[in-house]
């Protein structure tokens, strides 16, 4: 293996982040079912509150007056399209693999909780006096943060081949 090559880009290191990934987000959702009040915010910073509530939807509560099964067969396809694009990336792309298994893990632990509960658990919210940034999940930030290293290794891999 070349030092430029991801060891996310097999799949035993793969497997382990996204198990790893699944266990802490379905471990805090546990813990916030068991320990926070239904939609009460619970100050942690001046601007991060915990505040449960259920999203029947997917991100922003978006289609949340749709079947459950459209939801779950998306995610499902979401989760095979991503696989697809693992496969098919060159193993030197450093922050393209971590990146799939991040998104991987954000939709299984959804899914999962879409299995559980009927809906996805909610619990982190960012705010400001004037203003609230939708609540979201670990799940949703490991989804986020694998989108953004994705885009990075993009722009990465881009200037390299530029020079």
């Amino acid at each position: 293996m070349s030092e430029r090559t991801s060891p996310f880009a097999r799949p035993l290191p793969i497997l382990v982040l996204v198990a790893a990934a699944i266990l802490l987000d379905q471990a805090s959702k546990i813990a916030v079912e068991q320990l926070l009040p239904q939609e009460v915010g619970v100050p942690v910073l001046p601007f991060l509150a915990f505040y449960r509530t259920y999203n029947l939807g997917v991100a922003f509560s978006m289609l949340s007056d749709a079947d459950g099964w459209f939801i779950v067969g998306m995610r499902l396809a979401i989760v095979g399209f991503v696989l697809w694009l693992w496969r098919r990336t060159p193993p030197d792309r450093l922050f393209a693999h971590p990146g799939y298994a991040l998104i991987i893990a954000g939709a299984a632990g959804n899914l999962i909780d879409r299995f559980l509960y009927g809906h996805v658990v909610d619990f982190i919210l960012f705010h400001t006096p004037a203003w609230s940034f939708a609540v979201f999940n670990l799940a949703d930030s490991f989804i986020t943060i694998g989108a953004g290293l994705v885009i990075l290794d993009e722009l990465v891999g881009k200037k390299s081949t530029d020079r």
